[in-house]
């Protein structure tokens, strides 16, 4: 049996629409959206420990190590399932925190896939799946392993067909926290919903981000971004910010965005392309 594994991605994501139908009792907001997964993310990296001390091996400028959700994923699984194993992690982080990217779910849905493979384990990917929910909304997704229609908060997953093509995707030098745009009170909480028939072959115009006229209006970076973008077709948020993207069907458009950015007066920000894939990296150390 394997005891470590390295170079373990942790994709990014984009919401490629983002609705709030509505709110639950609880304040949760129920969504509707379609997650995209990319080829870019961060990287962790695993070995197994027989003392059942669960560490992370390096540091995280502002993520103390015992809120990080990848310590706590581990956590959490090593007491689901009882097991005196521990592990050494190292997560080296790409991905912006406060991107609307999926980062740390990511990371902890990552931590959760290949936990379970090193420490033999078991759970299924259903299972691993309501084990994810309890540390986040996102996490479900990522262990789902495929491009998904969601509805509820987030945890109702369908499989979803998404076009092949490449993204730019701009970082505008703020986070934007989740609770703060969730909280606001001009945002629209009653979208229709749509089915998951509506989402069309070429998806790039379709619907909205209902928390983008929040966020540009506490972040307007995140409004300075999507007008520049949005020269070259239609550019948005992803997830709560504060993050924006636009969709190209070669790589080379998606290059010359990126060249003119670069001698525009916006090359004080960091963009980056990534192509959409359709499957997890980590997909196959799953059972389904």
């Amino acid at each position: 049996m394997a005891t470590s594994l390295n170079d373990c991605p942790a994709p990014a994501k984009l919401n490629l629409f983002l609705h709030v139908t509505g709110r639950r009792e609880d304040g949760y907001h129920l969504l509707q959206t379609v997650f995209q997964l990319l080829d870019a993310g961060d990287s962790l990296d695993f070995t197994v420990r027989e003392d059942g001390v669960v560490a992370r091996r390096n540091d995280i400028p502002g993520v103390p190590q015992d809120s990080d959700l990848v310590v706590r994923a581990a956590r959490l699984l090593q007491a689901h399932r009882g097991t005196a194993l521990g592990a050494d992690i190292t997560v080296r982080k790409r991905l912006p925190m406060g991107g609307g990217l999926g980062g740390g779910s990511s990371d902890a849905a990552t931590t959760l896939i290949v936990l379970n493979h090193l420490w033999n384990t078991g759970l299924s990917r259903a299972e691993l799946m309501a084990l994810g929910l309890r540390l986040g909304a996102d996490v479900p997704f990522f262990i789902f392993g495929e491009n998904a229609f969601a509805e509820g908060v987030g945890e109702a997953l369908a499989p979803i067909r998404t076009p092949a093509c490449w993204y730019v995707v701009i970082e505008p030098g703020v986070a934007a926290p989740t609770a703060a745009i969730f909280s606001a009170p001009d945002l629209t909480r009653d979208t229709k919903a749509v089915r998951i028939t509506d989402f069309p072959e070429a998806p790039n115009a379709f619907g909205k981000n209902d928390l983008q006229v929040v966020a540009c209006r506490l972040f307007p970076p995140i409004a300075d971004a999507i007008e520049w973008l949005s020269q070259y077709g239609d550019a948005r948020m992803t997830g709560s910010g504060a993050c924006v993207f636009c969709a190209f069907e070669h790589e080379h458009d998606a290059d010359e965005v990126l060249a003119a950015m670069r001698r525009s007066r916006q090359a004080h920000w960091k963009a980056w392309k990534a192509k959409a894939i359709e499957r997890h990296p980590l997909s196959h150390l799953l059972e389904s």
